[in-house]
């Protein structure tokens, strides 16, 4: 096997070698193209992503200090902000939904070295792939671990300077280093209900029809529940 083909399979894997490297390389001058570009050119730095990323749907949002690892792994969906100095080491798969907010000074490693320090040497490496859902946020200088948090649920949200390495289930704020579940943002029929309903999937012309429900949850639940 082909180191890529040992880290696509979630085994170890030398990332010192040149298909990684060659890789990482190209990532580096992406990033670096996307900070030569102001920020009030959307258009050019949305076009670049395209290139960066696996897949970015529309309205995505990245502010410089932006840097990741391939690249290629890294999917997002509409309306996805990363604000300034987020790093994603996505040797793995990072997927992200809809509407998700990533805050400053984040960091989000799906690459874990070796423990032993005779492998680490080595450039031994393992890397996890991680799902975060639609509609969450992840606050500043946040660390996710993806050696052991492999999802962050739909609608969850992340209290800045949270070291999370645990999932996350959908609709939970959690905080604190580790992170724990704090409260949950509704009761469980309303997680439910919101799961089911996936507003984040609707089209323009849906969310119009129910803009008064998105703005009011009362009335959103009343309407879907």
């Amino acid at each position: 096997m082909t180191e890529l083909e040992k880290l696509e399979a979630g085994l170890e894997y030398d990332y010192t070698a040149p298909e990684l490297s060659a890789r990482k390389h190209r990532a580096a001058a992406l990033c670096d193209k996307l900070e030569t570009i102001p920020v009030s050119e959307t258009a050019a730095r949305a076009e670049v992503l395209r290139e960066l990323f696996g897949h970015a749907g529309e309205g995505v949002r990245v502010m410089h200090g932006f840097h990741c690892d391939d690249g290629k792994n890294i999917s997002v969906g509409d309306n996805f902000m990363a604000n300034y100095n987020v790093s994603i080491l996505d040797r793995a798969k990072v997927r992200i939904g809809d509407n998700a907010l990533i805050a400053p000074g984040t960091v989000i490693t799906t690459v874990n070295h070796a423990l032993t320090p005779k492998k680490r040497a080595a450039g031994v490496c393992t890397a996890k792939p991680v799902v975060i859902g639609s509609d969450v946020w992840i606050g500043a200088n946040t660390f996710i671990n993806v050696s052991r948090c492999r999802v962050i649920g739909d609608g969850a949200i992340v209290a800045a300077g949270a070291v999370v390495n645990g999932d996350v289930p959908p609709y939970a704020v959690v905080g604190g280093a580790p992170a724990r579940v704090l409260k949950f943002r509704y009761g469980p029929a309303e997680i439910e209900t919101l799961l089911r309903v996936r507003w984040w999937d609707w089209d323009r012309e849906t969310m119009d029809k129910y803009a008064e429900e998105l703005l009011d949850p009362e009335k959103f639940f009343e309407t879907f529940g």
